[in-house]
């Protein structure tokens, strides 16, 4: 244990613990709390920031699993701010209070520490008293009055939904009621039998299927002040007391008084509260440390917060004077600040909490004589930074003259794989990680620890896998949620959205009606036709109908029996032959060509992926391996990359150039802009340096006479790698030995170099990268066709892009501006329409005098715009005003923060996009979406926003982009024609078309007399089929199980999708049971090609698909084995099957039995 200094006994003396170096300030700190243990004391630890808090705790769960752990996090707002934190992290913070009263009252003693930043420690929380009295305990058996939950939950903060998917949200359906409690790992869902409770069990928000069945529950508040009566009188009585009369448009305290929560409410916590509690009053006779330089930083956060309160006093005075200033930055409702130390714990009494305090310090002691202390491990940057440097040589060397146990740390199970693999290249042996108790001295043991650099203590040396390759960026992956089912909600039909019915064409979905006949109810689809003709389509049939996509633009509706669809339909149909056989002729020209083999040795290529600083993803992983097999078969490779911006295409195209250009390829990459010359050529040299290969760039921005110079290197071979603009389609550039061919951006590029592309494409490889998402559908539908690889899965080690959605205020925008200066950043501030972008500068400039602001926009010569775009990308100014053109394109990661001025202006997608242009490095991203204060928004831009601000969360923000996408009907697979195809059929009818062409085309039919695949077979049996609205009551929701229901093609989709319906919503109503009856007999008519049966008491009518049997012979012998009780009416060619059924369930499994017989002849 390393020695301690001073520890304090008078008060205002802290002591250090030196030789504490990160990850071995886990074990001191681990070492303290079992010390005080005996005492029943807690240690609590103050950390720099949030990113160091969790590190702490994940190097604690390593070190130390018998110390139990809580983390109490800091707003992740701004002081004084519009905004509230993220509900995520005050559900966090109130479960952490929550424990920690917990353990005060436990009788069990183990070694405790709480964890906590310095911001988090400075400001004032609930009082204990408030949450003791909060809590409420549901059990088994437990009597529950709903009306008290209900109270519970609105007091509580949480918010209602239909399906809940976050901490902190309700839904109640009837007797079911689901929640997520902050601080629970799943939602919980609650049976309740009148007013017992008769179950409580866990479900996957994801999925929404139970996981396992819990005894009792113990729920918290979700926010840190409630919403009760009680708490609202008090609010009402501070504000007034403290700001005097109120003022008529006061929204803060309109919504407080309504009982409705206000963005941003948080920030007058201490007047929902009779008085604030600090976070030392819940750890009672605590004992403190803080991390190196932790305790310096809380006069510096308090000077901010005081900075923060002048500010918002400044403009508080100023707007009550009503002067009509000129400066922007007075406009936006009224905000009274609280003052400081009701908020926040200023200095005196900050230094009377941390009297007694210990800092740890990553350095040696001044004393000599110290012992027991551990300091920073070997970096091998300087044997990386030689050019033929032996990293795993040396490290074998350090290895040897330790004499101690060494542990290797690695970030992930692929990184731990391929360092060992390195390791036994290298001569160095290594054995898999057990515990930590069984490391002896000499042995090397690799497992995984998040760990950036080692360290050398006298019991333990360890050396991580950052020390050896240099810079990894890698952090936990989540718990990836499924977001197939969350989509299809989201995309579910809207009313008033377009549809395609596969016989009618484009019609308008007008609403979901339930029709009466013969006393039984059905739910249907009412359409509506030019000329105002109505269909109703039941909601079995649902797959007759898809998504024409968006309805921008004048979209003509068709007419019910008219010929315009169908001609169109066939239309499309012949091209889309012409298009798939076009498609087979290419793949199969490819196959009988010859190309170089191009492979390379198995550890010389691990070693240049190991300097790879990310976790590749699976997606990453899958594509990567089909390149470099592709490389290494006989024929040319032709491979398209599709993933989002900043998904990883650029690795793949970097472990592709360099397996050609070691094995003596030459190598070309040719970019739409100088810019991404620019960008791709940094990457590149920065990935080859100190490999020998030789990386040039031709584009505007090089000089004539290095241009020449590159010209001849690749000419004579001595130019292994060359990225550049359409220059290098010129007749000056001639190759040595090109291999391979990588195009990044495909869309993006004109016919002309298009053709140029396909001319040498007849033995070189190809691989083209490209960022407009394709949808999945597509993708299989070319299997075989096309080589394509998908990147759907965002890196992991992404934090998550902080978004805030909130109307314009200017002092928030100038804190986020200011905020992203002062930590060396550049922000983009989008606008929508080019004509407010003038405005809007003069604005900033008002607003924020201290930085540099330059515009771009799509109006531009292409000069002008590469030039202004490369000054910012040079770092020369601090601001891009912009329109959405930075939607696609450059990778700028110094900027990361973005303010989106009328967010509610653009789309789903283009946001999602937008977004995406920051969040690309290791710090955290804000994104700020603006619209004009006291403009009501309607409801569908409101969603997009909402939409935006949860999408981190889902993981879903590329197939959700797809989604848009697949909407817009972009991308330009195959040609021009595409688009315009997509805009007479609807986009889901085009890609299911495109299947079907591909797939005759390959069993050589044609597909123009190909039977429809997509056609349903009509089914009445004399039941009621629908979800009822008492089962179901929100009508989104119903909509997308209907739309989920086509979708099911085997009895086991049926069985789970059942199974779900029972978990979410409870037994299932006979009529919902009627429906997946029907869905089941459906399938069987398929395989059987019949079309519509009617059954009822005295059996059923059963016609075959456009009368056309699949097996007449087969038909009629099982007609002649039926002796009567099957006949073929001979005016309609129909069955008829004569059968004594009385009740609707024997009706239902004659049908499913006469469909069996049928679909096995």
């Amino acid at each position: 244990m390393p020695t301690q200094v001073a520890h304090a006994q008078t008060p205002q003396k802290t002591g250090v613990i030196y030789g504490a170096p990160e990850g071995h300030d886990a074990r001191i700190l681990a070492e303290k709390a079992r010390a005080l243990m005996p005492e029943d004391r807690v240690l609590l630890h103050i950390a720099l920031d949030d990113m160091r808090a969790a590190t702490l705790a994940d190097l604690l769960a390593f070190f130390a699993p018998d110390v139990r752990v809580i983390i109490f996090p800091a707003w992740d707002c701004l002081p004084y701010d519009r905004v509230s934190p993220n509900s995520d992290i005050v559900a966090r913070r109130v479960a952490a209070l929550t424990k920690l009263l917990a353990w005060d009252r436990e009788q069990e003693r183990y070694p405790r520490i709480l964890i906590t930043t310095v911001n988090a420690a400075v400001q004032r929380v609930m009082p204990r008293a408030a949450l003791e009295n909060a809590a409420l305990i549901a059990a088994q058996g437990q009597k529950l009055e709903i009306d008290n939950l209900q109270k519970f939950f609105a007091g509580g903060g949480y918010s209602r939904t239909e399906t809940v998917r976050e901490a902190g949200e309700y839904a109640i359906r009837g007797g079911i009621i689901d929640l997520f409690p902050p601080g629970q790992e799943n939602p919980v869902r609650m049976d309740l039998f009148g007013d017992e409770i008769e179950s409580l069990r866990t479900f996957d928000p994801a999925t929404q299927r139970t996981l396992e069945k819990i005894k009792s529950l113990t729920l918290q508040p979700a926010t840190e002040f409630f919403l009760d009566e009680d708490s609202i009188a008090r609010f009402r009585a501070g504000y007034r007391e403290t700001f005097g009369a109120v003022q008529k448009d006061d929204p803060l305290y309109e919504s407080v008084s309504e009982g409705r929560r206000y963005s941003g409410m948080d920030h007058w916590l201490a007047l929902f509260h009779e008085k604030l509690d600090t976070l030392f009053d819940y750890v009672p006779n605590t004992s403190i440390s803080f991390d190196y330089h932790a305790a310096d930083a809380h006069d510096e956060r308090i000077t901010h917060i005081h900075d923060f309160y002048q500010a918002r006093k400044t403009l508080e005075s100023d707007s009550l004077k009503k002067a009509k200033k000129s400066d922007v930055s007075l406009s936006g409702t009224v905000y009274h600040p609280l003052p400081v130390e009701r908020l926040y714990i200023e200095d005196r009494e900050w230094k009377s909490l941390t009297t007694e305090s210990v800092s740890l310090s990553p350095f040696g002691s001044p004393d000599e004589q110290a012992s027991g202390e551990a300091r920073k491990g070997r970096d091998f940057a300087d044997i990386r930074a030689l050019p033929d440097g032996d990293v795993f040589g040396e490290l074998k060397k350090h290895i040897f003259s330790l004499q101690k146990p060494v542990f290797i740390a690695a970030y992930s199970e692929g990184s731990k794989e391929r360092l060992k693999g390195l390791m036994n290249h290298a001569g160095i042996s290594s054995k898999e990680f057990e515990s930590l108790k069984k490391i002896e001295k000499g042995d090397v043991v690799i497992g995984i620890l998040a760990l950036e650099h080692g360290f050398v203590a006298e019991d333990l040396v360890i050396i991580t896998e950052q020390d050896i390759l240099g810079d990894r960026l890698a952090r936990k992956s989540k718990k990836r949620r499924k977001a197939d089912n969350f989509l299809t909600e989201v995309s579910s039909l809207n009313e008033g959205d377009l549809v395609v019915h596969v016989d009618h064409g484009i019609g308008q979905f007008i609403a979901l009606k339930t029709l009466e006949a013969a006393g039984t109810m059905h739910d249907c689809l009412k359409l509506e036709y030019a000329g105002g003709d109505r269909l109703f389509v039941p909601v079995e049939n649902m797959e007759v109908l898809s998504r024409f996509g968006s309805s921008e633009g004048n979209v003509q509706l068709d007419k019910l029996g008219g010929a315009g669809w169908q001609a169109r339909k066939s239309r499309v149909k012949q091209d889309l032959m012409i298009m798939a056989d076009q498609l087979l002729k290419l793949a199969a020209a490819r196959q009988l060509r010859k190309a170089e083999k191009l492979d390379i040795d198995i550890g010389v290529y691990n070693e240049f992926a190991a300097k790879f600083p990310y976790q590749e993803t699976e997606d990453q992983e899958r594509a990567i391996n089909d390149v470099i097999a592709d490389l290494a078969s006989e024929h040319p490779m032709d491979r398209l990359i599709c993933g989002d911006v900043g998904f990883g295409k650029t690795e793949v195209a970097l472990r592709a150039a360099y397996v050609a250009a070691k094995d003596g390829a030459q190598v070309a990459v040719v970019v739409p802009t100088t810019l991404l010359a620019r960008q791709h050529f940094q990457n590149f040299s920065k990935r080859f340096a100190g490999t020998g290969i030789r990386v040039d760039q031709l584009s505007r921005m090089v000089s004539p006479k290095d241009a020449e110079k590159t010209r001849e290197g690749l000419k004579e071979g001595s130019v292994q790698i060359v990225i550049g603009t359409h220059a290098l389609f010129s007749e000056s550039v001639k190759f040595a030995n090109l291999g391979l061919l990588i195009v990044d951006e495909e869309q993006r590029f004109g016919v002309k170099q298009k053709e140029w592309l396909k001319e040498i494409k007849n033995n070189v490889h190809i691989l083209t990268l490209t960022a407009t998402p394709i949808p999945r559908t597509l993708q299989m539908s070319l299997s075989g066709v096309k080589d394509m690889s998908l990147i759907a899965t965002p890196p992991v080690d992404r934090l998550a892009v902080r978004t805030f959605i909130l109307p314009y205020d200017p002092l928030v925008i100038r804190e986020a501006i200011l905020r992203e200066h002062y930590r060396g950043g550049q922000t983009f501030y989008v606008c929508p329409r080019v004509k407010d972008m003038d405005d809007l500068q003069k604005q900033l400039a008002d607003l924020v005098p201290e930085v540099k602001i330059i515009s771009a926009h799509g109006q531009m010569t292409p000069t002008e715009l590469e030039d202004r775009m490369s000054a910012f990308y040079d770092g020369q100014y601090d601001i891009l005003l912009a329109t959405n053109i930075i939607e696609s394109g450059i990778d700028i990661p110094t900027a990361n923060t973005m303010i989106i001025h009328r967010a509610d202006m653009f789309g789903l997608a283009q946001l999602y996009q937008i977004r995406g242009r920051i969040g690309r490095s290791k710090v955290r991203a804000y994104a700020y979406l603006t619209w004009p204060p006291g403009q009501m928004l309607n409801p569908n831009a409101m969603k997009r926003l909402e939409v935006m601000e949860t999408l981190d969360t889902l993981g879903a923000g590329f197939q959700l982009a797809s989604h848009d996408m697949d909407i817009r009907g972009a991308g330009n697979l195959l040609g021009d024609q595409q688009s315009g195809h997509i805009r007479e059929i609807g986009v889901e009818l085009y890609q299911q078309m495109l299947e079907e062409a591909v797939a005759a085309a390959r069993e050589g039919v044609d597909f123009t007399e190909a039977p429809e695949a997509k056609w349903a077979p009509q089914i009445n049996i004399g039941t009621s089929v629908l979800i009822p609205e008492d089962y179901v009551e929100d009508l989104g929701v119903r909509m997308s199980l209907y739309r989920r229901l086509s979708d099911l093609d085997t009895q086991d989709d049926i069985e789970s999708f059942a199974a779900e319906l029972i978990d979410r919503f409870g037994k299932l109503p006979k009529e919902v049971e009627n429906l997946l009856d029907i869905v089941a007999i459906k399938q069987l008519c398929r395989k059987a090609g019949i079309g519509q049966v009617e059954a009822g008491p005295k059996g059923a009518v059963i016609g075959f698909h456009k009368d056309r049997p699949p097996n007449v012979d087969a038909l009629f012998k099982w007609i002649g084995e039926k002796r009567g009780g099957v006949k073929l009416r001979p005016q309609d060619q129909k069955l008829v099957a004569i059968r004594q059924w009385d009740s609707p369930s024997e009706r239902v499994k004659g049908v499913q039995s006469l469909m069996k017989e049928l679909a096995a002849l």
